[in-house]
């Protein structure tokens, strides 16, 4: 079996080509990918060769973690049924790349436990499953109430839905490009030179930038909390004194889990979440290089998917 895939060979250089892919073996399922989400942080790591080693990173490597496809095939031990809509995290199955992330590939082979079925009125949008779980898994690391939200791309967005999603007060949200003051829905998004006399109990960052830490911890109020909830890439510092006087709690938000990814799903068929709005831009396989530049240098891209159903 083979398949058509993005492929980082080496730091810096993209291309899309041919890779072959696993046997599936009884617990396994082989997707059709519809499309699949670029991410600007990890990916963009991967693809400056800034990514802090893992287990089984190295390249040449297949990108990516947030494509939603259709089952083309379905192993006896998956628990899956041919035709189902689903969301897949990652996968390792190609022979000749490396697979830490995996998923942007117009077919994959994958264990069945690994992927989320999703409604079929989703489609696209699912593949922004990845990015609610990490925001759903930052407002559930939160101690008490998010009176702040910092950053108003993708993740900044959906934590803030999420967080009105489970019936808290609207967060403020923090944003310095004003091509992203827009799209807010139930709160509002300020520049925070504008008003430098709030002060916040609970801030989450998902601006990923270390020159916010400060300015948060700044604004804090005594004994407050700051969960980091964007990965960024190296060495975390802040000025001591400040923190010190406020007695600050920092907290770590990771990468999400499974549950993470159910309690969104719940959410959405409740109707009290929707991902609506979120993908701006789409680009074919062909042109996956052009995208890949966009996405991580264009701020108007909220969200770039590689579309897997416009592959010539």
């Amino acid at each position: 079996m083979r398949t058509t895939a993005v492929l980082f060979e080496r730091p810096g250089k993209l291309s899309v080509r041919s890779l072959s892919l696993q046997e599936p073996a009884n617990g396994d399922v082989v997707v059709e990918t519809l499309v699949s989400g670029v991410s600007t942080g990890t990916e963009k790591l991967l693809f400056e060769g800034k990514m802090p080693s893992f287990p089984g990173m190295g390249y040449p490597l297949v990108p990516g973690y947030e494509s939603v496809g259709r089952v083309l095939e379905a192993g006896p031990g998956s628990g899956r049924k041919a035709g189902e809509l689903v969301f897949v995290p990652g996968a390792s199955c190609f022979k000749d790349a490396a697979g830490l992330f995996g998923s942007t590939a117009q077919h994959l082979v994958v264990p069945g436990s690994r992927v989320h079925q999703v409604p079929q009125d989703l489609e696209e949008e699912a593949a922004l499953l990845a990015l609610a779980a990490t925001a759903y898994h930052a407002v559930r690391r939160a101690s008490g109430p998010i009176q702040l939200v910092i950053g108003h791309g993708v993740l900044g967005r959906l934590i803030a839905r999420i967080i009105l999603a489970i019936g808290a007060a609207p967060p403020l949200v923090w944003e310095t490009n004003p091509s992203r003051f827009d799209g807010a829905e139930g709160y509002r998004v300020i520049d925070p030179s504008t008003d430098a006399e709030i002060r916040f109990q609970g801030v989450v960052d998902a601006s990923g930038s270390l020159d916010a830490i400060d300015v948060a911890v700044g604004r804090m109020e005594k004994q407050g909390e700051l969960v980091l909830a964007g990965f960024y890439g190296k060495r975390v510092g802040f000025e001591f004194a400040p923190a010190f006087m406020r007695e600050i709690s920092l907290t770590i938000s990771a990468e999400f889990r499974p549950a993470d990814i159910d309690g969104v799903l719940a959410l959405i068929a409740q109707r009290r979440l929707s991902l609506k709005g979120l993908i701006t831009h789409h680009a074919s396989p062909a042109n996956a290089e052009e995208a890949y530049h966009t996405a991580f240098t264009n701020p108007d891209c909220l969200k770039m998917v590689i579309d897997w159903r416009r592959a010539a």
